[in-house]
């Protein structure tokens, strides 16, 4: 149901049934290589572009989903997924591989959330069994076309971010009662926010003021404070972001433990690996959270968590056109049951 202006509630709380997460060879090398189900040690993986070596990780994801609650694709109603290559081909091939009824979304780097709250809202009201969400990246596909060739070799300065090479995915189904299983309880769907920033070398830096905005609307909409929950992590804000998030939420009263707040794209990478300012990525939340976040809450690490993943709704074009950067963030809570 609606709660508040911009927030749903959950009430039969959605399980996450399974999910599958692919990466490439530098996250193979990162601090969450054992939340993976898959690690590719090449780029290309077996193919002769990047984009569809981009396509082959989301299908791998699916795939291993699928296969984890013994279902076949005809199974699966919907799948609601995106990433960031130009009209989300790589994500539109691969539904055609699956052969599963397909939406395709972009959000950015906010993708895996957004496809996350809306396939709970489907399955919160009986519009489907199981549906399958998630969001990919690829390095070299998503660096060729927002910034240079890494051929190029073009030096970042350190407020840029790392594009990750993964795919998360999830699988959601209808609550039947399980205990033990992490289930999603509630989202709060993100405004377009643009302070006028155009430097596309500094992403965390855009998008920390629709962090704050979403995040500072989810607790005013569901009338909670920060100590809800265990964790509240942000999508790929990086050093700069999370910090510039963490300060605008102190000057609108929100104030929590520092160390409950963490960033997946500063989760993923170990210190040393050349990533100046941390992880970003469509692939960056899914693949933190369908591997490692859910892991640790199944662990009972964590019981309540809310993600907040972040996106930079630019283009190419729209860069070569002096735009600015117009941001998103969509929140999503997710409880053990």
């Amino acid at each position: 149901m609606l709660k508040g202006k911009q927030s749903w509630v959950f009430e039969n709380r959605p399980v996450i049934a399974a999910t599958g997460v692919s990466g490439g060879p530098f996250e193979a090398n990162g601090k969450l290589a054992e939340d993976f189900d898959i690690l590719h040690d090449d780029l290309w993986m077996g193919q002769d572009s990047y984009e569809k070596a981009h396509r082959i990780l989301l299908e791998e994801a699916s795939q291993t989903a699928i296969q984890k609650v013994n279902l076949q694709t005809s199974d699966i109603q919907f799948m609601i997924a995106g990433d960031l290559i130009n009209q989300i081909t790589p994500t539109s091939l691969g539904a055609r591989t699956l052969s599963i009824p397909y939406m395709g979304i972009f959000g950015a780097c906010s993708t895996s959330m957004e496809g996350l709250a809306l396939s709970s809202f489907i399955i919160n009201y009986k519009g489907a069994n199981h549906i399958l969400t998630g969001a990919s990246s690829h390095n070299a596909a998503v660096e060729k076309q927002f910034r240079y060739p890494t051929e190029y070799g073009g030096q970042k300065p350190p407020t840029a971010q790392w594009t990750i090479t993964g795919a998360g995915v999830a699988i959601l189904k209808a609550n039947q009662g399980e205990t033990g299983v992490p289930v999603t309880t509630s989202a709060t769907i993100g405004k377009v926010v643009d302070l006028g920033l155009t430097d596309p070398f500094n992403m965390g830096g855009a998008m920390a003021p629709a962090a704050a905005d979403t995040i500072s609307a989810h607790f005013e909409d569901l009338q909670i404070d920060p100590s809800y929950y265990d964790l509240i992590v942000t999508g790929d804000l990086g050093k700069i972001g999370q910090e510039t998030t963490y300060d605008l939420l102190s000057k609108k009263g929100i104030t929590f433990d520092r160390e409950k707040f963490q960033d997946c794209g500063l989760l993923i990478y170990k210190e040393g690996q050349p990533v100046q300012s941390g992880g970003s990525g469509a692939g960056c939340s899914a693949t933190v959270l369908y591997g490692h976040l859910l892991n640790e809450m199944k662990k009972g690490t964590y019981k309540k968590i809310l993600v907040v993943a972040t996106g930079a709704l630019l283009s190419p074009l729209t860069f070569q056109q002096n735009e600015s950067i117009p941001c998103i963030a969509h929140a999503v809570s997710i409880e053990m049951n």
